[in-house]
């Protein structure tokens, strides 16, 4: 009987192995018809897709709205709907000020930027050739570097024809506007039905697998989501405060296209490591193309001091009370984070390159 079984699994696990071979040879063999059926896929799901994105982002304040109108009597029984209301009308105040407000001096301080680098430019070779020989400035690198500056052509990303196209791309994207529409329906819906939505899910977890499994999928499932909506809330929130301090601390300094590199340092804050590193040497190139070196070297200065005060203090402090963690731990959290990340890129042979973790000032 046993000799019987072990041959039949035998069986199995051969024509599970070649059934397997099959479907990977059939798949290799037609990757441009399945390729294009995928795609075709992607694009009729896109709306159902955005829709469960803008749900998920949406989801945290609207339960928060919820529990406040479930204090109140009279609405107790409509609180779900008129927090799903309440979040949208604020979600579209605040784009419309964004667009009434910020959109309308970033993009013309792009436009300014791009109009006028060839002349800031022209003006900054000037003063460098000016100075002595010896001048730090007209090292072998700070020449390298001007000469890359150079033949940077900012008017072939920015101008009328490319934006057009950018646009277009974005509606492609989203499929029109009446994918919008669905894509933004779905997400109303998704809002109003997220018990049963997750009861289900939960049901066919339960389903799938066996009752300890499924506890621990549950228990994991709910505490990682958690986790990961607060501190999405908590970044997006300290980008925000990053933003605007450092736009008025260069506002106050004079710094030109203040909010401009102020608004790219802040949503660049979001991006570990590196995004902070990139975004204050843009700024810094910036400035000293615009302002001279003094008013870069005082601009460098004051926006590291900045982003040490909010790697040390502000951001453990709103990561800290929106997780519900002692910010000590935040910071220790991040350090020994940092310190692994460098060690893995060493590992990997990063080791002699120039971006040696020690050349680097905190910034994160």
């Amino acid at each position: 009987m046993k000799d019987g079984k072990s041959i039949w699994k035998k069986w199995v696990y051969w024509f599970s192995f070649a059934l397997a071979i099959i479907i990977i040879y059939k798949t290799l063999d037609n990757f441009t018809e399945i390729k294009e059926w995928l795609s075709n896929l992607f694009n009729i799901i896109m709306p159902f897709i955005i829709g469960i994105i803008i749900a998920y982002l949406l989801y945290l304040p609207s339960r928060k709205i919820e529990s406040l109108y479930k204090n109140i009597k009279f609405i107790k029984i409509k609180a779900r709907l008129l927090s799903v209301i309440t979040v949208y009308i604020i979600a579209i105040i605040i784009i419309m000020l964004v667009i009434r407000f910020i959109v309308p001096v970033i993009s013309q301080s792009i436009i300014d930027l791009v109009n006028n680098f060839q002349n800031y430019y022209n003006l900054t070779m000037e003063k460098i050739n000016s100075l002595p020989d010896e001048s730090i400035f007209k090292s072998e690198y700070v020449m390298g570097i001007a000469d890359e500056l150079k033949n940077i052509d900012l008017k072939q990303f920015v101008n009328i024809e490319n934006l057009t196209q950018y646009a277009r791309g974005a509606m492609n994207i989203a499929n029109g506007v009446f994918d919008f529409f669905v894509a933004i329906i779905v997400s109303v819906y998704i809002l109003l039905e997220r018990t049963e939505i997750v009861k289900f899910i939960k049901k066919l977890t339960k389903a799938l697998f066996n009752n300890s499994t499924y506890n621990n999928i549950n228990k994991y499932f709910d505490r990682t989501n958690e986790i990961f909506l607060k501190f999405l809330a908590s970044q997006l929130l300290d980008a925000i405060v990053v933003g605007i301090l450092t736009s008025t601390a260069m506002s106050i300094m004079g710094v030109k296209y203040a909010v401009l590199l102020g608004f790219l340092i802040g949503l660049s804050n979001m991006i570990p490591y590196f995004g902070a590193i990139i975004a204050v040497t843009i700024s810094i190139i910036i400035t000293f193309l615009t302002g001279g070196v003094s008013q870069a070297i005082w601009m460098g200065i004051i926006v590291i001091i900045l982003q040490q005060i909010d790697a040390n203090i502000i951001n453990p402090k709103i990561v800290g009370d929106s997780l519900k963690i002692s910010p000590l731990l935040v910071i220790f959290a991040v350090t020994i984070g940092r310190s692994i990340f460098w060690n893995i890129r060493d590992v990997f042979g990063c080791s002699n390159c120039s971006c040696n973790k020690n050349s680097f000032i905190r910034l994160y």
